[in-house]
């Protein structure tokens, strides 16, 4: 798995929209964040479209962009702009030759984690989840959230993951693991199910967050993944942000509803990674090889 960490100041950066779309007033601001950053700017040109209220243009035209800015040599990394719905019409239009042979720092969360399987999945290259410009960059890219990411893109050794300070890594199962981080939002990961993009947890350690859903979605897609015999494939699993999550059984959280499901499969779980919808967003690499271990809180990462 390459670990591509050659993004450095200076560098020209793709802004893609691989979801949804944004306005041209927010396009303006994004272009503007990313420079204040160190990096020149290089933009689809369906930042901005609008098809159905919700998509920056046909799956097909999202697609080919992402193509088109793994194959410009100028482009050294690739920011998602946002996340949204829609990024599951885009997979089939996906040159993943073309990407295995042009790697680059790609970054985003949310909606792209079909994009994260995808690639880390079928061009051996390591992704990162981590935050988005319209998102994050803009309005809320503390100092925190930016040297994670800054860190981790550009790790060249094996080093910890950290979370905020004053924000500790539980554990809700102990053990040790280690194998290479998948993952990410929880109704993509159950919805790829029985696709040709279908998430591969064997071997790997497991990486889950969810926002803005109900509890018994949670348990739906948690069993789904369950009855699908991922989660006693994976050798652990990390827990992300579980933000705003909707739930009139104060006695049953979506902890329980995890535990329940891990019931029997002797797999260690670590909860409160701060990585997901919440406000400071830690970046991981997708597809490294992770250690983690309970009895020290610990979640390393090979470089």
């Amino acid at each position: 798995m390459k670990y591509v960490n050659n993004l450095k100041k200076g560098d020209t950066v793709g802004l893609i929209c691989p979801s949804s779309f944004i306005s041209e007033e927010r396009k303006a601001q994004c272009i503007e964040a990313v420079e204040k950053l160190g990096f020149k700017v290089k933009c689809a040109d369906n930042l901005t479209t609008d098809l159905a209220g919700y998509m920056a243009g046909s799956g097909e035209v999202r697609g080919q962009w992402i193509n088109r800015m793994f194959a410009d040599d100028e482009v050294k990394g690739i920011f998602c702009i946002r996340g949204g719905d829609g990024s599951s019409r885009v997979m089939e239009y996906l040159d993943y030759d073309l990407i295995k042979n042009n790697p680059k720092v790609f970054v985003g969360y949310s909606d792209v984690t079909n994009l994260h399987l995808a690639l880390t999945q079928n061009c051996d290259m390591v992704t990162f989840h981590g935050p988005m410009v319209s998102s994050n960059m803009v309005d809320s890219f503390d100092e925190e959230t930016k040297e994670s990411f800054f860190q981790t893109i550009n790790a060249e050794e094996s080093f910890s993951f950290k979370n905020p300070e004053g924000v500790p890594v539980k554990v809700l199962v102990e053990g040790k693991a280690e194998g290479a981080l998948t993952g990410g939002n929880l109704s993509l990961l159950s919805a790829s199910m029985g696709t040709p993009y279908e998430m591969d947890t064997k071997g790997k350690i497991l990486f889950i967050e969810e926002v803005c859903e109900p509890i018994t979605k949670i348990e739906k897609w948690i069993y789904h993944l369950r009855n699908a015999g991922k989660l006693e494939k994976c050798k652990g699993i990390l827990l992300g942000q579980f933000t705003k999550i909707v739930n009139d059984d104060e006695n049953y959280d979506y902890l329980c509803v995890i535990k329940d499901a891990v019931e029997g499969l002797g797999i260690p779980v670590m909860y409160d990674v701060q990585s997901g919808h919440g406000s400071q967003i830690m970046t991981l690499p997708m597809g490294a090889k992770c250690k983690m271990d309970t009895s020290e809180c610990s979640i390393v990462f090979e470089v």
